[in-house]
């Protein structure tokens, strides 16, 4: 997800892609071994959505 995806979401939309993807991150570190990558990825657009809300 781009910096300008998150940018044009509502607040409402942001929160609700921001519990999606915690949960997701919850799910992928019980099976890290094969998801590095995907864990990292899923931090990079939790943290764009936190940003952008400031």
């Amino acid at each position: 997800m781009k910096s300008k995806e998150i940018i044009k979401m509502s607040k409402g939309e942001k929160e609700k892609k921001l519990k999606e993807l915690k949960m997701e991150l919850i799910k992928t570190k019980a099976d890290a071994s094969k998801k590095g990558p995907k864990i990292k990825e899923i931090k990079k657009i939790i943290a764009r959505i936190l940003t952008s809300n400031k």
